[in-house]
Formats: C-alpha cells, structure tokens, sequence
C-alpha cells in the first residue's frame, strides 16, 4: 500500500527529487521563526567539499533581506557566505556545547544532517564511544580495535535495565528485546544492517551472545553454546576477506532462538539469503575465496588431510586469483581447529566432516582442471589428468564419465536427444557453474544440520530473531548481486519508515496531542520498478525462459518498458548495457552483462546425474536428494502457527538445478519470495534496528572520514529518522523535568503546586508562537530549535545571574580591600607618627644629657689637674725624705756587712783547707768506685744492647707492649737499684770521710808518723789526682749514661704513645665496625620485618585467596545441591505416582543416616558393617563436599583393614582347620577342658559376688565403726575411703569384664565344637547303624560289645582321673580363696592403719607396705620353685604376661578415669553442698548437747547440670519444633539469643554424658538437615537467613568452647569447665558446621543484595539528595530515570533505612559482632560496585554536580557507621573507589599538574576506569568545560606503568571470605529455660 501522508501547507516532494535536497527543503520547513537566532556570534554549519560540514560563528546580526553572511571559521578566517537567491536558505544553526556529545541523537535541538555527524564524530573520536541512540536506532561505528566493553560483568550490568537508564549498548538492545518478549508476549526482532566491514557479524554474535548468557539453557544440552558454536561454522563457509572487510559476510542471515514459557532458550533456527556464489570461481584483486578453503590448505599437513591431496593455497585456481591468500593477525590453522570443535559440539561426526572437507576439496581441485580447444565448438581434456583424476576420486565418480561431461552437453528435443560438444569459453563456465553448484548445496546442507542440531526438543513459546542482512551497497562495477542486496535494503528501508512512522504517531495520540501526517519519503515507487507486474524481476525472468535471450535484449527491453515512463529508472549516456536506478540512498549504475546467466543458475543436468551416481561417497547424493521437491513459496511456514511462536523453518532460498524445466525458480524469483517471507515474519514481530557504520575505508582504529560517515547515514535511514523526528515535535519535556531545568527562568510568584499549569504559564511568556510547542497528558512537545531557543535564555538569564553575582562579588572585594587599605594606611600613619614622636623625645633627651655630660667632664678635667699638681707635691717631698734616710742607712749597712764579710772570709780559710783534705780522701774513693761502675757499665751496655734488639723485634705489635712495659719497669728497677747503690757509695764515702778525718786528726797528733808518711801522703795525693780525674771521667759517663737513659725512657714513651694512639685507632675501627655491624644488623631486621610484614600480608592475601576460593567451592556445592534435590523432587512429582494403600514417607525420614554421620572412636569399627548393610537399601543424601573426601579417604583406609583383616581370617582359618584334627583325635581332652573352664568361670563368678559383698560390708563397717570426725562427708579420710571404693569399683567392673569376655569365649568355643560332635554323633550313629546291619554272625556282636564294654571302663577311669585332678584344683582355688581373704583382711587392716596416718605418710606406708608384699610373694614363690627351675621360669613368664595385661587394663582404665573425674569433682560438690547444709541446719544446743551424727537434709531446688535430655523417638520432633516451625518474627523475638542453638548443644550434652555416639549422630545430622530444610524454604527472607546464621555459629562456638580443648577454655569459668564434652571429639563436625555456615552467609549476601539492589542506582545517582544542585539536560527519546523523587522511588533514606532494619535485625538475633561488621563490609562493598559500575555506564551522571551527589551521598553513609561504631568494620575501605571516582569528576582537569594530582589521587581505581570516567564526563551547565583529549592522553602516558586488571567494571557478586571468630558465651548453661511456647515440654533438664 503506497502511504502518502502530507503536510496540510506543503505539497507532496516529487520522486525524482534527491534526497538530500529534500532534506534541505525540509530543515527549511523546521527552522521558520528561528530567525531571531542568527545573532552575532551563534554557530552555524556550511557545506565544505573535504569535511561536508564545516562550523562558523557569525560577525554580525542577520537581518531579513541580507543576502551576504559574515561568518568566521574555526581556524580564524573570515569568510562571506552567500545565500541561495532563489530559497534564501539560512545555514543550519549549530546546538550548544551543552548538547554535544548527546547518548540520543534525538535529545538534540536542532535535529539535522551536520549535528548529527558532528556529535556522532565527537562520540567516537573524543569520547571513544561506538554505541548512540537515534530514537529507536542503535548506531554502532566499527572502532577497528578490540574494546573491554563486551565482558560478562557488562552483560550483568545491563540485564535488567531500562534501555534509557544506560549508555547505549547492543546489549541494551538486546535486553530490551528480551524485555519485550517477556512482558508483551510478542516475538521480536533485531535487524542488523551495514555496509561490508561495518560490523554487522560481530554485533548479531554479541547479540546472541547477551541471550545466551542471560537466559540459559532450559535442558541440559547447553543449547546457547550450539547458538554460539554456529557462529564459526558459518564464517568459515559464508564469509570473505573483500577489499572494505577481512570477515565480509557475504550471505544475509536471519537466525531465530526460540525460548520456553519461563524464556530460557531451547534451540534456534537459521535462514541464509543469497549466498554469493560467484565468490566460489572469481575473486577481485586484495580479496580471497571463503575461509574454508584457506583454512583447508593451511592443515594440509595433518595427517587425516593426507588423502585430499591438498597444498599451498597459491596452488589452486580458485583460491589465488586475489593475490591475497593470508589475512594480517589471522591464522587459519587455528581457525580450522575452531571449526572442526564447533562442528563437534553441533553433532556434526568426525565422518561427515571429512565428507565436507572431501568435497571443498574437490572443489579446489576442479577449478584446476584445465581444457585445450580442439576447434572453436569442442574442446578436450588431457587424458589422466591430475586434478581431474583426484576431483573423481575424491567424489568417488568414474573418471571418463566426468571428463566426457565437461566437455558436452545433451540437447533434449521432443523427439530425440542429441549430445553436443561444447567450445572452451563453455566447457570453463560449466565447470565454474558446476563448482558454484557444488558448494551452494554443501552450503545449504551445513545450514540443515546445523538447524536440526539447534532444534529445540520442547515445545517454542517465543522466539528472538537476529537479522544480519547486507546493507546497502554500490560499487564501480555493480552487477545482479547488488541488484538484489538494494532490493533487499528497499523492502527493509520501507519497513523501518512504516515502523517510525507508527511510533511516533502511537507517542502523540498516546499524550492526545493533535498531530498532522507527516511527509516522509516513500520508496514504494522503488519496489514496484523492481518487484511489479512487468517490473525488472520480471522481465528478467521473461528474458531467461526465451530460447536465444541475452542481457543485450533484456536491457532493450527495459528502456522500452521504464524509460521516461518511470522517474526512478534511467538510461546511462555512454552505455547500452546498462540500467540506473534512484533508490533511497543514491543512484546506482547496474551492468547488464552477467544478469540472466546469475539468474538462470545454469547447471548441466548430465554433470549432477554423474555426481548423484557415486557410491563410494555417501554424502554427495545427499546433496542432491531434495532438488526434485518443489518449494513453494508459503511452504516454509506451518499452516496454523501460533502467534507467538513459529517452528524451525528450512532455508527460504529454493535450489536451483531441478529436473522439471517448468517447476523451475530462477534466483531473483527464489529471492523475491524469501524476502516477502523475511517481511512477513518482520512485519509479525517487535522490530529493533542496529545500523552499523564504517568509519573509514582503511580499517584504520578510531578514525573518522566524514565524506562516508554521512554517506552510510543518508544510506541507512537515520538521518530519515531524524527528519521524521524532526517534521513534529522532536523534544520532550516531562513536566518535573521542565520546571527543574528551567526553574531559573521563573519568578517566584510564577511557581504554583500544580507544575503543569506552571510551566503552561511560564512557556506562553516565553514562547508567545504557540505552534512551536504542545502541551501533553505527561510531556511538553517542542518543535525543532524550540529547546535550544529555550536553552539561550536559559544561559542569558544565568549569563545575567553571573554577571550580576560576579559585579555584586567584585564590588564587595573591591570595597573590602579598600576598607583593608584604608585601615592599613591609618595603621601606617598611626605607627609613622608614633615613631616620629619618639624620634624628638629622644632628641630632647640626648640634649639634656649631652649637657649633663658636658658638666661633669668639665668638673672632671679640673679636678683631675688638681689631683696631680697635689700629687706631683707630695712626691717630690717623699723622694727627697726617702734618700736621706737611705743614705743613712747605707753608711750603717756598710758598716755591719764589713765585719760580716770578715767573719765569713775568716771561716772559709777554715773551711778551704777542710775541703782540701776532704778531696783528697774522696779521690780515694773515685778510684775504687771508678773500678766497680767500669763493671756495671759493661754490663748495662750488654742490657741495653738486648732491649734494643728487642725492640726492634717487637716493635709495633700490640700484644709485645706488656713486655716492654715489663722490660721498662725492670729496667726502673735496676736504675732505682743504682741509685741505691750509689747513694751507698757516697754513704761509704762519707764514713771513709770521716775515717780519714780521724785518720789526718791522728796524723796531726802524731807528726812522726806525718813526717815518717810524707812521701807517701804525695803519692796518695798523685793517686787522687788520679782518682779525681777517673771521678770526673765517671761522672761524665753518669751524666751519657743518664742522657742516654733519659733517651730512652722518651723513646719509650714515645713509642708507648704511638701505640696508645694505634690501639685507641684500632678501638675507634672496633668501634666504626660495632656501629655499622649495628646498623647493618638493624637494617636487615629492619628489612626482615619489612619482608615479614609483606610475607605476612602475602600470606593473609593467599589465605584469603583460599578461604574465597573455598567458600566459592561451597557456594557452587550448595548450589548443585539444591540443583540435585529439585531435580529429585521434580522426579519424584513426575515418576512416583502413590499407589492404593501405601503412603511415601519423607525423603528427610526415609533415610537412616545422612551425610554428615560420623562414628565415635569407640564403635567406629563395630558400627561400620551394619552401616555398610544398611546403604544399599537406603536413599543417600546429598554429601558435603569436604565430608566426602574425608568419608573417601575413611573408607580406603577401611578398605586396607578389611584386606588386613581378611589376612587373618584366612591364617585363622587355617589354623582352625589343623586345630579340627587335633580335636577330633581327642575329644575327650576338649570336653574335660570345657568342663573345666565352665567351673572355673563359675568360680569366678561366685568370688566377684563375695568380693563385692565383702567391699560392701567394709563399707558399712567403716560408716558405722568409725568417729564422726573421721566419716563425716568432705572429711580426708571419708574422700581416701571414696577413692579407695572408686578404685575397687574399677577393678570390679574389670574383673567383671574378663568374666564376660571368657563367657562369650567359652560360648563361642562350645559353638564351635557342637556342631562337629553332633556331626561326629550322628555320623558314628549310622556308621554304627550300618555296621549292625551288616553284622548277622552273633560272635561279631558279641565280639563289638565286649569292645564297648571296654571303652566304657576307659572312659569312666579318664573321667575318674579328670574328677580328682578338678577336685585338687578346686581345692587349691580354694586355698587362693582363702589366701585372697586374708590379703583382703590384712589390706583392710592397713587402711585403718593409714586413715590413721597424716596424709604425707600415706603414701609413703602404702608403699613400704606394697614393696613387703611383693618381696614376701617373690620370696614364696622362689622357695615353692626353688626345686624345679622350670616351674619357676614358666612362673616368671605367667608374671610377665600378666603384666603386660595389667598395662592394657590401665589403658583401657585411662578413658574411664578421665571420665570419672569430672564425676568425682561433681560429687565433691555435692558433699560440700551437703557439709554446708548439715552445718547450717545443727543448732549451737545440739553442737553441745547432742552427738553429733550425719543427717540426710533434702535439697532445697535441684542443682541442673545444663544438660538436656529427650528420647530418641522424639528427635524429629524436637527438630520440627525448634528448626522447621520456628518463626524469628513470632515466638524467636522474645527469646535469648541463640536459644535454639543452646538447646541443640544441651542435647548433645546429654548424649554424650551417655556416651551414646549414635545418638550425638543422629542428633547433629537431623540439627543440620532441618537448617539447610528450613533454609531451602525460606531462603528469601533476610530474617530467616540471619536468625539462622546467628545460631550456627552460636553453636559451633559452643562446640569450640565445651570441647575441653585448652585453646577454647581460657574464658571459660570453671563452672562452664565443667561443663566440656567427656567422650567424643566433635571437630569434623566444627568443620561440617563451619561450612554450613559459609553456605548461610553467602546466602544471607545474597538475599540483602536483591534488597539492596534497586535502592543502589536510584538512591546514590538518581535521587537529588541536596535539590537544585544538578541540573536535568534534555533528553532524547530513550527517557532516563527521572531524578526527581516520585513516590515509588528510591532515595538515599530509603538505603539507610534499609541498612538499620538490617542492623536491627542481626542485632536482635545476637549475631557475632565480628560477623556484623563483615556483612556490613559486603553491604557498603555491594553499594560501591554498583553505583560505580553505573557511574562508568551511564554518561549522563558523569558531571561536576553529580559527583558532589555521590560525595554527600558518601558521606551520610559513613555517618551512618559512625552512628552504629562499624568504622574499624572496613567498609569504608570499600567505598573508596566511588569516593575517588566522585573526587575525579570535581577536581581540575586542566594542566599537568592536575593530571598528576589525578594519578597520585585515583589509586583505587584502574587506568580503565579512571579514562572512562574522564571520557563520560558531560557539562551539566555551560559554564562548565569539557575534559580535553590530550588531557586524557596525558593520564593515560602518566598510568601506561601501572599494573592493575584491564576490566573496566567491579565484580558486584564478588564476596569476601567470611571467617568465624570464636566468641566464647559467658552464659552459663544451667540457668537457661525453655519457654512453653517452643513446644519442647518432652525435653527435661538434668
């Protein structure tokens, strides 16, 4: 139906008008009334030849009738515009910056051709964004590189979503289709459409891969990975490297995946369009053949690829002909390994492959099968032709045949048949038209397996189809393929307008708008040349059913038919053989040459019988087996199909080749029906249109050429959309969204309560025409410019605002720094004056003082010449007095020194002679003393001589300094010694002195003897010259001795010294070398605790590693658990049907054990055969992962045992079968010997009963006999007496256990012999029965019983004997008897005697008295053996064994003490408690009076132990009523927290008081059951989860704290001490719970982030918490969340509300602070990551404004933790890279310096991040400036070394690894009650 709606003022365009004049008219239409935008300095765009659009800025006002505009451009030149005289046209305003760079290209103002690829460039270029909306259009420009943006935490991001609520995405598009399907119950579809290289392909495979991952597979054959798997096998055989593409798709797609009732996909279909069979024979220069064949060749070499014979791709014909056989960056080996895997996983076998690679490379192989020409009609084969010969054998046809067909053909008349020879040309063609033949239906059979392959087993509920079709396309050469590609896009271009068309028309009548129809172009026109009755197709087809047609007659006949009778068709002027057509994007020039040969499809009939025929080849005739079916064209779709649903459909395309000349389709025929089938299953779906852009024909990364941008845009039909926008009313306004934007252009009188009505008021002052805008039920409608008119005065009035602030702000600064001036120049003055001032007091007093000085030196000067002249005076008076005196006194003086003088000269006559005498005996002396120094030098010439050799020798050692020193006091010493010597010699020399002065006085007196000596005194006088002269000599030696003696005392000090100076060296190095030693060993403890720290921190990391990749593991266990028990539910639903009569008991009742049942150590390997029994025959539950591999390793190492134990089973067999014929040789031995042991057992009995009434009667005797003092309760000897009584208990119950072991011995025994004396009985019985029989002679009876006779005697004498030797042994057991009495009454004598004893020598008497006993039985029993050695040795071998029993004993005796213990502390308690009451209740009258005796008091109230007990049958009960009906809200609000975990423990306190390990099983397994039971049910519920959570881990932490583990009871008290386990150790079970509880937690993540989740978005981006902060932008079609809070909406109160109700809760049910403070961690963690990951998908929230949003936001959260004291939780932490991307949208983003602060700022975010963020960020305002790009460089050149994840988003669900930490209860367990309403009164406390 030709649609012509109009415009009421304007005519109906004419067909042949192009389309971009038509724009113009249009834009011309849109712009009426904007003249008064044209002012100085507005933008605008005028064509430009190199950038189609180039911006200008006006010089000067427009006024109307100007026919010249001053314009300037960009780069500073001045240009004149003229105006189109004719038209008048302005050029197209420019939008404001504000605008650039808009998500939606219909958020623009001015909607027209220029805005549109300038925002489009400024998207991809700056901002480095493929993806923007135009209206319902997703425009994606190919960026040529490979983007992180298709991840799956982006696919995650985008699930759920609005389409408007993110940044255009084809997930978003996708997401909204699979929106739509499940809200609206209508099948959609998206359309992908392009030219070659746009990215077509790769957007559909995203698409479908968004499906697969959203939604699933329905069954367990993972379908979505068979929809993505056909991917590869459709490239490989379908795509092409093409001059524009290396991975050109060369066939149209449409692929539908279908989805079950809940939309989980459940299979899919495909459908192929117009495979580009050409490609197969030709290929253009630079491109290539398929892939498949490239892929073929590149594995030649493997070795299954052998037989085909294949080699380098530059070897074939078909696969050289481009000259390009590789693809840069591509490898085809590995692409057919890809290939042959996606083959695999679509059930194609590994035999069909090798079919497929058979014939691709027969393929290969024919096009190199060359013919030489015999003449110009026939032509031949060169016999045994290789490529021939391997093409037949790889098809498994005959040889001759093929080559007899290759080179004629059979004409069939109605008569005869003739065969022909064909000329070479022909022969080529056929073989060419035989090989495209060939792949084509190879190409259709792939497509078929791959469609049953992708069958969906159920029934289709809905389904999604994926067009991936080829765009528009013109070439210099354009041929029937692109004839029928522009067709296609026609139909598609006609559907989309219809499609827009209704959308906007549903918007107005939606919002009751009066609306006109809008003038669109309409390409039915177009259609009808191409598809009408005698339209191209179809003289087409006419001229191919003629018998001499030719593309020559076809042509004529088409300019007879359409030329000038139709305004699209034109003729060429040069050609003849060529058509053009004006289709809706350009004209095109198609060649008729090729048109009717491509649309015959020719194929010989003869060729395809030889092909049909092969029968070594099974897959070959598979190809041809449906030619003969005739396709209708209403044939693919099934008569009554559903209308939401279709079945799988068989490619549309019919094949080509059929028998039946009458029935057959040509190509154009087959396609124009598949594309009305296309149309119609279009028409019936929900279309959504993906419009793929080349950027540049270079394949160059983000580069952007103009000329072709704008030319796929005109092509693709956005810019058709934006015209159809544009022709109404393109903007729209909520009325909340208006009043917040344009709230500044309102006064205050002007705002009511009803904002419709105010901004009603407000737009008919500002907009007085009231055309330009339409008022709706919910938005504001504005013509095109409208919104940016409005925007300009909105930026005047702000521009205004500024001014006017910045001149009030200015004026205020400047009259502040005048007041500040002002005051400083008072200041100054005041100070300047001040000093001044001072300046002349001091002035004045410097004068005052001058003068006083003045004064006061001349007063000085006076007095000081006076003082002189008076001093001069009296001096001169003193000399002269003085000097007569002195020469008075000199007269006196002289006169007395005379008669001194005389005196003394008198005495020195005397004394002259004296000494002349004197010196003559000193002479004497010298000589002597001469001698004996001569003596004494030689020898200290010797010494010194030795000192220095040795000094020389030692010098400079440090250990030879004591020795000199040694050396130099010795040396002192001998000088001290000459010293004392000569101090001798003079004391001699003096009494010789005085000897001679006797001596002269005698010689005096006796003058003969003088005369008589005179001549000798001469000669004595000589000789004392002589002596004189050697005293002299000596005393110059004395004085070299000395000198040199001084010498060497300094040498020595000197070299002392030095050696100080080297030692205090060495100690200063000593020290130097302590010092670094020092610093170097704190350096490397330093760096240790560095390297520790870090490997601490490392360690922590891997821990946590491990813990997260543990709990991962649970979490994924818990998952396929629940997975297992729905699924066995769902089987038991669908495949057990009750029967008649008998009622299923639960899953949870049926079985016996579950998987957590662990056997005690006691009974483990008693219990495991009868558990081994039981499984078969039971249900197993689901098993624990750790369990299991425990339970697996439990069961290896029970494996081992049960070998081992076989083992001996075997010996003991064998010992038992050669013990059978020892028995039956003596069995009467064997019975005397039971006999024997029976009696002895009896006898043992009978002694235990004694024994303990004996104990029992000490007992009495010692209650009755003994004082008061000494049996009183509590007192010593009362508790020695209980230890003795517990000690004998043991022994007794020992003794006890023996009896029973040897009963079940003897038992056992008797078993074993019964049966073989029965046997022997009875078969002595018949033997001897027999033997009767046969004896009829009387003598052998006779004879027989006088042998029985014998016997009997035999047997009654050994019986005799057995009798007497029992009766001796009876009597000996008695004596031990009555030897054990008197040891029993001599051990209850020596009690006495030790109760009487102070405790220290007890022990001590006790064992004096045990070593007595043991020497006397020793000594007894080596004089009873003394006689006989070897009695005595067996003896000493029975003490030893018994020994070694009693060891065993003891270690069986250890467990049972270690839990009598603790009983035996309780029971003191007890006596104490008794002591205490009898004591309290004796009166002082009754102490005096009365004697005292023990008194039996009642206890007041019962002294509960915290133990729980209940009976075994009422364990499911007790199950049910504290697990599975428990409501936290109803009864669990009102009880203690954890109250049914401390009910469960007390429980198994019981059990294991009773040491009943089945029970403790049973208990805990039915206790983990119910909480996973109650869990699987109300898993939803945050309350549930949490009450939950909290009582396991109060449980487990009772486990910890009552196990008796040291660790665990350091907080205990000793009451709770009391209180641990006895008998089992519970730690597997710790584990079992521990995991539960990690299960619960990570449930409990879950649930609060399906609460939290739609708060996140709305409430920390969305909601305005400080109003008026962030402005709204204009938005396109695609309408975001509003901002303004509504009712349903989600603000930041609603999240806090949200977090205390959380915080409430796990409060009340007394969760663990420390697991408090992690949930609260993963909460803020979850807030963070989401609001981030949409802060980094979302441009519209990246501005300054919105940044100050998220830090208040931030800010009142962190309050919040404040508030509850969770700071030190690290939840804040985990906020920081939200807090840092809002710090980045604030801060300056300008010169390096803020780049730098950037980096050194954004260390929580990635590189990735911090670029995206940079890049989304939007101006809200137009003050505002937009982030430069090589400011972005710059970051990135700043980050290029930081190592952190490429991914651009956080990981939501990520969860941080829980820990438990153990948190002891100080609650003690016997006070706790049990509330009524729990239901548990069958449960009594102990």
């Amino acid at each position: 139906m030709e649609i012509k709606p109009i415009l009421p003022e304007k005519e109906t365009p004419a067909a042949s008008e192009s389309a971009e004049n038509l724009c113009y008219k249009r834009y011309r239409m849109e712009i009426d009334g904007l003249d008064c935008m044209y002012v100085k300095y507005a933008r605008v765009w005028i064509p430009d030849p190199e950038e189609v659009w180039k911006s200008a800025e006006l010089l000067k006002d427009y006024k109307p009738g100007d026919k010249v505009l001053q314009l300037r451009l960009e780069e500073g030149k001045d240009l004149e515009y003229c105006l189109d005289p004719k038209t008048k046209e302005l050029p197209p305003l420019r939008n404001p910056d504000i605008l650039v760079g808009e998500n939606d290209l219909t958020a623009l103002s001015y909607l027209h051709e220029p805005a549109v690829l300038h925002n489009l460039k400024v998207r991809f270029i700056d901002s480095k964004l493929i993806y923007t909306y135009c209206g319902i259009v997703l425009v994606a420009i190919n960026p040529y590189e490979q983007l992180p943006i298709y991840g799956e935490d982006i696919i995650n991001a985008y699930s759920g979503q609005n389409m408007g609520d993110m940044d255009p995405h084809i997930f978003a598009v996708a997401e909204e289709a699979y929106k739509q399907m499940a809200r609206d119950e209508r099948n959609q579809s998206i359309i992908v459409s392009g030219e070659s290289g746009a990215g077509k392909t790769v957007s559909a495979k995203y698409a479908m891969r968004y499906f697969a991952t959203v939604s699933g597979s329905a069954s367990e054959a993972n379908v979505e990975e068979k929809v993505l798997a056909s991917n590869p096998i459709m490239e490989s055989i379908g795509n092409a490297k093409t001059t524009r593409n290396d991975n050109s798709s060369r066939f149209g797609k449409y692929i539908e995946i279908g989805f079950d009732k809940r939309y989980r996909i459940i299979g899919a279909n495909m459908r192929t369009y117009l495979l580009e069979k050409s490609r197969v024979v030709f290929q253009a220069e630079e491109e290539r053949n398929y892939h498949i064949f490239y892929q073929l060749c590149a594995s030649a070499a493997l070795p299954e690829f052998k037989t085909l014979r294949l080699g380098n791709a530059n070897y074939f014909h078909y696969t050289k002909q481009g000259g390009s056989p590789v693809i840069d960056g591509v490898d085809d080996a590995k692409e057919m390994v890809n290939t042959r895997q996606a083959c695999t996983l679509l059930g194609i076998s590994d035999s069909y492959q090798m079919g497929i690679f058979r014939i691709l490379a027969g393929i290969l192989h024919l096009g190199n099968v060359e013919f030489a020409s015999r003449d110009s009609d026939s032509c031949t084969i060169p016999p045994k032709h290789e490529p021939l010969t391997i093409f037949c054998d790889l098809m498994g046809v005959e040889y001759e045949e093929m080559a007899h067909w290759l080179c004629h053909r059979k004409l069939a008349t109605a008569t005869e048949t003739y065969i022909k020879p064909i000329s070479k040309l022909h022969a080529i063609n056929a073989r060419d038209a035989l090989a495209k033949h060939i792949y084509a239906n190879l190409f259709n059979w792939i497509v078929d397996h791959v469609n049953k392959a992708l069958h969906a087993t159920v029934k289709q509920h809905s389904f999604i189809g994926v067009l991936d079709i080829y765009g528009f396309e013109t070439f210099e050469i354009n041929s029937f393929e692109q004839f029928c590609i522009n067709y296609a896009n026609e139909k598609l271009q006609q559907q989309f307008n219809m499609h827009v068309f209704k959308l906007e028309q549903e918007e107005y009548m939606k919002e009751q708008i009066p609306w006109t129809l809008i003038d669109f172009y309409d390409n039915q026109p177009c259609i009808n040349l191409i598809e009408a009755k005698m339209g191209i197709l179809d003289l087409l087809d006419e001229e191919c059913k003629m018998p001499k047609g030719s593309d020559d007659t076809w042509a004529q006949k088409l300019y007879n038919t359409h030329l000038n009778k139709c305004a699209l068709f034109e003729k060429p002027r040069l050609s003849n053989k060529a058509f053009i057509i004006k289709h809706f994007a350009d004209k095109v020039e198609y060649q008729c040459e090729g048109f009717l040969e491509k649309n015959k499809d020719t194929v010989y009939e003869e060729q395809i019988k030889v092909l049909k025929s092969s029968k070594k080849f099974k897959l070959l005739p598979e190809l041809f087996q449906d030619e003969e079916k005739v396709l209708s064209p209403t044939s693919a779709t099934p008569s009554g199909r559903m209308p939401l649903s279709r079945t799988a459909v068989k490619p549309a395309k019919a094949r080509p080749g059929q028998a039946s000349k009458e029935h057959k389709k040509t190509v154009g025929h087959q396609f124009r029906n598949s594309l009305h089938l296309l149309m119609e299953t279009l028409n019936a779906t929900t279309p959504h249109y993906v419009r793929c852009i080349k950027p540049n024909d270079f394949k160059f990364p983000f580069t952007f050429d103009e000329k072709r941008a704008v030319q796929q845009l005109r092509a693709c039909g956005v810019l058709e959309t934006i015209r159809i926008s544009a022709a109404g009313f393109p903007s729209r306004w909520t009325y909340q969204e208006f009043f917040s934007r344009y709230r500044v252009l309102m006064k205050q009188r002007d705002v009511l309560s009803d904002r419709k009505q105010t901004c009603k008021n407000v737009l008919e002052k500002l907009i007085l025409d009231k055309d330009k805008y339409q008022f709706g039920k919910t938005k504001i409608f504005f013509r095109a410019g409208q919104v940016a008119y409005l925007e300009k005065i909105r930026a005047d009035k702000l521009r205004a605002a500024c001014i006017r602030i910045q001149k009030t702000i200015r004026g205020w600064l400047m009259r502040k720094k005048y007041v500040r001036m002002r005051k400083a120049a008072i200041t100054i003055q005041r100070y300047v004056r001040g000093y001044q001032a001072r300046c002349y007091a001091k002035f004045l007093r410097r004068t005052r003082a001058a003068i006083t000085i003045q004064k006061f030196q001349r007063m000085y000067v006076i007095r000081k010449r006076y003082q002189c002249m008076r001093a001069s005076t009296i001096a001169l008076q003193a000399l002269l007095r003085g000097y007569m005196a002195r020469n008075k006194y000199q007269m006196m003086l002289r006169e007395h020194k005379s008669i001194v003088i005389q005196k003394h000269v008198r005495g020195w006559l005397a004394r002259v002679h004296y000494r002349r005498t004197l010196k003559a005996i000193v002479y004497l002396q010298c000589c002597y003393r001469r001698m004996m120094a001569k003596r004494e030098l030689k020898k200290l010439k010797i010494e010194a001589r030795s000192v220095e050799r040795y000094k020389k020798l030692h010098i400079g050692l440090e250990n030879k300094i004591m020795q000199l020193q040694r050396k130099i006091d010795e040396q002192n010493k001998e000088y001290k010694s000459l010293l004392e010597k000569l101090s001798s010699l003079e004391i001699t020399y003096s009494t010789e002195t005085e000897k001679l002065r006797g001596d002269v006085e005698r010689l005096r007196a006796s003058e003969e003897e003088a005369k008589n000596a005179t001549n000798r005194v001469l000669s004595l006088q000589e000789e004392i010259a002589k002596l004189r002269k050697e005293l002299h000599q000596t005393q110059s030696e004395k004085k070299t001795i000395e000198e040199w003696a001084d010498k060497y005392k300094h040498e020595t000090e000197q070299l002392v010294s030095e050696l100080k100076e080297q030692n205090t060296l060495l100690k200063t190095e000593k020290d130097e070398l302590n010092r670094r030693i020092h610093d170097q060993a704190r350096e490397i403890t330093e760096t240790m605790e560095k390297k520790l720290v870090e490997e601490t921190k490392q360690l922590e990391l891997d821990l946590n590693d491990e813990r997260l990749r543990y709990q991962n593991l649970l979490n994924e266990f818990s998952r396929l658990e629940e997975r297992y028990d729905d699924l066995k539910d769902e089987m038991n639903l669908m495949v057990n049907i009750p029967k008649p009569g008998h009622k299923r008991t639960d899953s949870t009742h049926s079985s016996n054990e579950s998987e957590y049942t662990f056997s005690s150590e006691i009974t483990e390997a008693e219990d495991l055969p009868v558990r081994m029994e039981q499984e078969p025959s039971e249900k197993k539950a689901p098993l624990d992962m750790s369990l299991f591999l425990k339970l697996q390793k439990r069961v290896t190492e029970l494996e081992q045992e049960k070998q081992s134990l076989q083992d001996e089973l075997d010996r003991k067999e064998e010992q038992a079968l050669r013990a059978k014929a020892k028995e039956e040789e003596r069995p009467p031995i064997r019975g005397a010997e039971l006999e024997y042991e029976s009696l002895k057992r009896q006898e043992l009995e009978s002694e235990n009963k004694k024994l303990k009434n004996e104990l029992n009667e000490l007992q009495k005797a010692l209650t009755e006999t003994r004082s008061p003092e000494v049996t009183a309760p509590g007192a010593p000897a009362y508790r020695v007496l209980l230890d003795q009584l517990t000690s004998v208990s043991e022994e007794l119950e020992v003794r006890k256990e023996e009896v029973l072991i040897l009963r079940s011995q003897l038992v056992s025994q008797k078993e074993a012999i019964q049966p073989k004396e029965d046997k022997n009985t009875m078969t002595d019985a018949t033997i001897l029965l027999e033997d009767v029989q046969k004896m009829k002679d009387k003598g052998e009876i006779a004879q027989a019983y006088i042998g029985l006779k014998e016997t009997n005697r035999l047997l009654e004498s050994q019986l005799q004997s057995q009798k007497k030797s029992h009766e001796n042994e009876l009597e000996s057991l008695r004596g031990e008897i009555q030897s054990l009495k008197e040891e029993n009454n001599r051990q209850q004598q020596l009690l006495a005697q030790n109760l009487q004893l102070p405790p220290e020598a007890r022990i001590e008497a006790s064992l004096q008295h045990e070593i007595t006993r043991l020497t006397n039985e020793n000594l007894f029993y080596e004089e009873l053996y003394a006689d006989d050695p070897k009695k005595y040795q067996s003896y000493r071998i029975s003490l030893y064994k018994r020994m070694i029993d009693l060891m065993e004993q003891l270690e069986k005796q250890d467990k049972t003490v270690r839990k009598l213990k603790k009983q035996l502390k309780v029971f003191a308690k007890k006596i104490g408690e008794l002591e205490v009451g009898q004591m309290e209740n004796i009166s002082p009258g009754q102490i005096i009076d009365e004697p005292i005796r023990p008194v039996n008091i009642p206890r007041k109230e019962k002294d509960f132990q915290g133990m729980l007990e209940y009976k075994k049958e009422d364990e499911q009960k007790l199950v049910k009523n504290l697990i599975l009906e428990l409501k936290p809200r109803g009864v669990a609000v009102n009880l203690i927290p954890g109250l049914p975990a401390y009910i469960l423990f007390m429980c198994v306190r019981h059990a294991d008081y009773l040491n009943d390990d089945q029970k403790v099983r049973s208990l805990l397994t039915s206790t983990i059951n119910g909480i996973k039971k109650v869990l699987k049910k109300r898993g939803d519920d945050f309350e549930t989860v949490s009450f939950w959570l909290s009582n396991t881990c109060r449980f487990l932490h009772c486990l910890k704290q009552y196990s008796g583990e040291e660790g665990f009871m350091k907080h205990n008290t000793p009451r709770q001490n009391e209180h641990c386990l006895t008998n089992f150790d519970l730690a597997e079970y710790r584990q079992v719970l521990s995991d539960l509880a990690i299960q619960i937690y990570q449930q409990l993540v879950r649930v609060l982030e399906n609460i939290l989740q739609p708060m996140i978005v709305s409430g920390m981006l969305e909601h305005e918490t400080i109003q008026g902060v962030s402005g709204v932008k204009p938005t396109g079609l695609r309408k975001r969340t509003s901002s303004i809070a509504d009712e349903g909406t989600y603000t930041l109160d609603s999240i806090i509300r949200q977090l205390n109700s959380f915080h409430s809760v796990m409060c009340q049910h007394g969760m663990d602070p420390e697991l408090i403070k992690q949930v609260v961690k993963q909460m803020f963690y979850i807030i963070g990551a989401v609001t981030l990951n949409n802060l980094l998908l979302r441009k519209d929230m990246c501005s300054w404004s919105k940044g100050m949003q998220i830090r208040y936001n931030v800010s009142q959260l962190e309050e919040w933790l404040r508030d509850k004291n969770l700071m030190n939780s690290g939840a804040k932490e985990t906020l920081e890279p939200l807090i840092q991307a809002a710090q980045l949208l604030q801060v300056k983003k300008k010169t390096d310096e803020d780049a730098e602060a950037i980096c050194s700022m954004c260390n929580a975010l990635t590189t990735a991040q911090i670029v995206k963020v940079l890049n989304l960020y939007t101006p809200v305002n137009e003050f505002e400036e937009r982030v430069l790009v090589s400011f972005i460089r710059t970051i990135q050149m700043r980050l290029r070394d930081r190592k952190d994840s490429p991914q651009l988003l956080m990981d939501a669900k990520h969860i941080f690894p829980v820990t438990f930490p153990f948190n002891p209860s100080s609650l003690a367990l016997e006070t706790i009650q049990i509330p009524a309403s729990l239901g548990l009164g069958f449960i009594s406390r102990v």
